[in-house]
């Protein structure tokens, strides 16, 4: 076998069979399977994937500790049911493209250089604002068009040699920004990472309201991933790419400082001036975002979204971690199939 695609989940039940079928039909013409990564699903995504692997080459391991998972944790149980020379991590509420893996191999044989290479996602539900931002970030973000890239968010296909030379694949403590920290982490290590020109896989946003998500993702601790890199990140030679590019971290910094000011103000006096201080203090930045998304509504919640980031990151840099060489425990339950290689 030459290629894997690993695809991590949690209760995926509604994208799961989707997921799994087109990545297996993907990788049929190269003699390749397929390993679901699940991270302690509660609904039917495991009887869904069990009802396939019994006629694919298809493998499915879990968490041994369900409270250990985190995107971190479903990335590196994914790699580790990898064996193959090449690999691609997808999410469980991806469709990948049939046509993609066969050119992304073909540059990666011809740039022994690079150790990965992805494609375009498409963004099939943008229903709330996070996903509209998301959406039209796509047309202008550096690392999204074709050439040379600082990662690859949204999938990749990787050369596991260049994986196995860092010692792991993702950072298991980490909530978020997984992708990212490999990258940094590869980067430092001289390798190259790339986007081609081609479909790779539809993405299924979540229709939920853009604030209620947000606030999801806040108390979950799924935004504190930034912080978290930053943490892991501090005393090795990739913590300078981690401070240069990674967007939360940067703007974080920069609120901070703004907070900083404003409570400056608040605190010198109720001077005739500080009541008209404040207000603009708060007003440009809503000002400046909305004319940044071209949208009132989505300034506002950029400003909300931006001000939850900055809290987020303090606390998953204040936040200890284990070592992430360590890997996670998995349970394989892939079901034996006469016939099927395990």
């Amino acid at each position: 076998m030459t290629v894997t695609v690993a695809i991590k989940a949690l209760d995926e039940e509604a994208h799961i069979r989707a997921a799994l079928e087109t990545a297996l039909r993907a990788v049929a013409p190269l003699g390749g399977r397929v390993v679901l990564a699940d991270c302690g699903s509660r609904d039917a995504t495991l009887a869904i994937a069990r009802s396939l692997a019994a006629t694919a080459p298809l493998r499915i391991l879990t968490l041994a500790h369900r409270e250990q998972r985190s995107c971190g944790a479903g990335a590196q149980l994914a790699y580790q049911g990898v064996d193959t020379p090449y690999f691609y991590l997808m999410d469980g509420d991806m469709r990948l493209r049939e046509d993609f893996l066969a050119p992304a191999l073909t540059y990666l044989e011809a740039h022994p250089g690079c150790a990965g290479v992805g494609g375009t996602v498409i963004e099939t539900l943008i229903a709330n604002e996070e996903f509209q931002i998301r959406q039209a970030a796509m047309a202008h973000e550096a690392h999204r068009r074709e050439g040379p890239v600082d990662r690859l968010d949204g999938g990749g296909l990787y050369r596991t040699a260049a994986i196995r030379a860092l010692g792991y694949f993702a950072n298991a403590n980490l909530q978020s920004f997984e992708e990212f920290d490999l990258a940094a982490r590869l980067g430092a290590a001289g390798w190259s990472l790339a986007r081609i020109d081609r479909p790779a896989v539809e993405h299924t946003g979540h229709a939920t309201s853009g604030y209620r998500l947000l606030w999801r993702r806040f108390s979950s601790g799924r935004m504190s991933g930034a912080g978290q890199v930053l943490r892991a990140a501090l005393g090795h030679p990739h913590c300078g790419r981690v401070l240069r590019q990674l967007t939360p971290v940067r703007v974080g910094g920069v609120i901070v400082g703004w907070w900083g000011l404003g409570l400056g103000l608040a605190l010198t006096g109720a001077g005739a001036g500080q009541g008209p201080a404040l207000v603009a203090l708060v007003a440009l930045p809503v000002l400046f975002l909305s004319l940044r998304r071209r949208s009132l509504r989505l300034g506002i919640y950029s400003f909300c979204q931006w001000n939850l980031t900055a809290l987020a990151m303090i606390g998953g840099l204040a936040r200890r971690q284990r070592d992430p060489a360590s890997g996670v425990e998995a349970r394989e339950i892939t079901p034996a199939v006469p016939g099927v290689p395990a």
